[in-house]
Parts: structure tokens; C-alpha cells; sequence
């Protein structure tokens, strides 16, 4: 977990310092999840989109038409 509290803020009901500490214990963990795995998805190559976009075959020769009969 990071060393830093997130800032939360009680607005209603009478928490007891346990059930404050379990709620910053929770939200803690799911925003480092939420960290890692942001910084995990950087590392991943193209995205199928991205990878079906390559050219489907080389340009043509300069000339290849003029050969061409129908």
C-alpha cells in the first residue's frame, strides 16, 4: 500500500474507529490495484484493432499495370 491516506471524508452515521480504519484499509488497497494495473496496461503491445490495420499486401511496382490485359 502506499504511504499516503487517501482523503475520506465521513458525512453521515457515527463510525467507530474501527469500522473508519477497515473503510481506509479498503479503499487504500482497491486504488493501489487501480495504480498497478494502469501502470501494467502501458507495457502491452497493439491491440488486435490496432494490429489488423497492417497493409494486406506490398505496394505495386512502379510499371506492374502497364502489362496488364483484360
Amino acid at each position: 500500500m502506499s504511504d499516503a491516506a487517501p482523503d475520506i471524508r465521513i458525512l453521515g452515521g457515527n463510525p467507530t474507529a474501527e469500522e473508519i480504519a477497515a473503510v481506509t484499509a479498503v479503499v487504500s488497497a482497491a486504488l493501489d490495484e487501480l495504480a498497478h494495473e494502469e501502470r501494467r496496461s502501458g507495457d502491452r503491445g497493439p491491440t488486435a484493432w490496432q494490429s489488423s490495420q497492417r497493409s494486406i499486401r506490398r505496394p505495386l511496382p512502379f510499371g506492374a499495370w502497364r502489362n496488364f490485359e483484360v
